[in-house]
This record gives structure tokens, C-alpha cells and sequence, in this order.
């Protein structure tokens, strides 16, 4: 290894050894301490270096043609690897979380989201951005979070909690899952159309409710009994996300689910949750890369860069412009 960068011979020849683990480890320990794998492949998709990689707790960055095994494949590796080093614990926990759902079916992939989140809830990268956010609260716990209009041949769904440009909390979750479940009922097959209320469609979670839950193996089972994302995919084919301002987060998450998604030039996209020491937890890991691929995802992730409605239509995030 040279500058923390693995020529392709170099650990190709390692990968039949029967310490190649230990070789890695020890390697990645040497060199700078991050738990990523970063190989020159060249042209090479490698793929057989990273399916190696991939039973190891680390992300695997190929250097120019990686396969699709690789968590990443690109020629600049240095913004993802400047997120890694800030969150390394969360940045391996999303890129072995994506690894395994691109094999599994909805239900067995929130699951594996969901315990996925719970470990990092107790973890000490999300303890430090709670410490360092402070303490938050509301005071709107008994305004209706959701607007439903019926005209009859659609039906619209409007996240509204317009004054925190329609933060995701719980109460606002649960009232969308029993709309949504209402839509699947009763062979209602008309079109739906979620949005959000005054010029945003939704910034993310609410950061009020972070940490208030007591612990991270009652927040997992609340999130397998109260979560939106299997309600939403079961109508998805049915569904447009109309994208407006601020959509962060579990906004991006819930949104991808749907069959179509269209955007204002004002519509702007982020992906916080690494920096905040967790993964997404709203179907993200599933919805997401269904859309932009598991590769770009993590970077997106790594990088927590913000997209203008031009990007994410030219990755796919998006289907249209308003």
C-alpha cells in the first residue's frame, strides 16, 4: 500500500491469503486510521476484490473502473473520505446497510435499516451531535400535521407544518401512515400527489425529537409498527411527490419512493444523516439508491452535498421539472 492508496496486484495477491483480514486491517490501522479500503483498479472492475472487501467492516473505494460490488468507484476520492474520517462508525454502518438491502425485499430491508439506526442511536458519533445541538422543543404537539383534498378524481397529501418548513416528527409519521393505509383500502386506485405546504416539501427530521426516545430498542420497535415507507411503497405506482423548496432527509426518503417525482427550479436536496452520526431511517437505504444506485447514495451520504433540481433530474433522484 502507498499513501494509503492499494495497487490492484498488491491486494489481489492478499485476497487468497488465508489472513487477508488481518492484512487489511492492519493495513487501514497503519496507514491513517480510516476504515476504508481505497484500491487503484484502473480499468479493472475488480470485482472479485471487492466481493473479498465486502464481508469486512469497512467501505471499499475503487480508483477509477470499479464494479458494481464496490461501495464506491470513482476518480476523486478525497470528499468521501473526508466525511468517512469525520463519522467513520456511521459511514461503514450505511455502506454495509446498503450492501445487504440491495439483495433483500422491502420488509427484510427496513428491518435491516431499522436495527442498522438503532445501533448507531446508541453510539457515540450520534451522542456527540446531540451534545452538540442542545436541547430543542416544540409546542405545536396538537396541530393535525397532515392535509388531505379529495376533488374527487385525486387525492392530495400535504405535510404541513409550514412554520418548520414541515419537519418529520412522530405525530405528523402516524397521521400519514393512517392516510396512507386509508388509500390503500377499499380498492381506491385514484391518483395521489404528496407535497408540501407553503413553498417546502419537508426538511427532514424534526431535530426536537432526536434522543427522546429511551432507549435505541424501543425506537426500533416503534419504527417497525409506525413506519411510512412500506404504507407509501404499497401505493408508489400511484404517487407523485411534487418537490418544492427544502426537501432534506427523511423528505428525500419518503419522496423516492414515489413512481414520479417532479421538482420546482426552487426544489433543493440533502442527505444530513451521516453528520449527525446515523443512516437513514425512513426507508432511505431502500428508496434511494432504487432511484441513483447504492454508489451514489453513499457518496451523496459521505459528502451530504446539496443538489439543485437540475442534479437530481440528471441522477434520477428526479423525473421532471415543473
Amino acid at each position: 500500500m502507498h499513501g494509503g492508496i492499494w495497487p490492484l496486484e498488491e491486494i489481489r495477491a492478499a485476497v487468497v491469503s488465508v489472513d487477508f483480514d488481518r492484512l487489511v486491517l492492519d493495513g487501514i490501522a497503519a496507514a491513517a486510521g480510516v476504515p476504508a479500503v481505497v484500491v487503484d483498479v484502473g480499468e479493472d472492475p475488480a470485482e472479485d476484490v471487492a466481493a473479498a472487501l465486502a464481508g469486512l467492516p469497512v467501505v471499499s473505494v475503487a480508483i477509477g473502473a470499479g464494479g458494481e460490488s464496490w461501495d464506491l468507484a470513482l476518480d476523486d476520492p478525497g470528499p468521501a473520505l473526508d466525511g468517512l474520517r469525520a463519522n467513520p462508525q456511521a459511514s461503514v454502518v450505511a455502506a454495509q446497510t446498503l450492501r445487504r438491502n440491495a439483495r433483500l425485499g422491502l420488509l427484510d430491508a427496513l428491518l435491516v435499516e431499522s436495527l442498522a439506526y438503532a445501533a448507531l442511536q446508541a453510539g457515540a458519533e450520534h451522542a456527540r451531535w446531540l451534545a452538540q445541538r442542545g436541547h430543542r422543543s416544540r409546542r405545536d404537539t396538537d396541530q393535525s400535521r397532515i392535509e388531505v383534498t379529495d376533488d374527487g378524481a385525486t387525492v392530495t397529501v400535504t405535510l404541513s407544518r409550514p412554520r418548520l418548513f414541515n419537519l418529520f416528527d412522530a405525530a405528523m409519521r402516524d397521521e400519514l401512515v393512517d392516510v396512507l393505509k386509508a388509500l390503500q383500502a377499499g380498492g381506491d386506485d385514484r391518483p395521489v400527489v404528496l407535497t408540501g405546504a407553503a413553498g417546502n416539501f419537508c426538511a427532514g427530521g424534526d431535530p426536537a425529537e432526536f434522543g427522546t426516545v429511551s432507549d435505541p430498542a424501543t425506537a426500533h420497535l416503534i419504527r417497525s409498527r409506525a413506519n411510512a415507507a412500506p404504507w407509501l411503497a404499497a401505493i408508489a405506482d400511484r404517487t407523485t411527490a411534487v418537490i418544492d423548496g427544502a426537501c432534506v432527509g427523511a423528505g428525500v426518503e419518503l419522496a423516492a419512493f414515489c413512481a414520479t417525482v417532479t421538482a420546482t427550479d426552487r426544489a433543493r436536496f440533502r442527505l444530513p444523516e451521516l453528520s449527525m452520526g446515523l443512516i437513514p431511517g425512513a426507508g432511505g437505504t431502500v428508496s434511494i439508491p432504487a432511484r441513483i444506485g447504492r454508489q451514489r447514495t453513499l457518496w451523496w451520504l459521505l459528502t451530504e452535498a446539496e443538489l439543485d433540481a437540475a442534479t437530481a433530474l440528471e441522477w434520477g433522484l428526479v423525473d421532471s421539472l415543473a
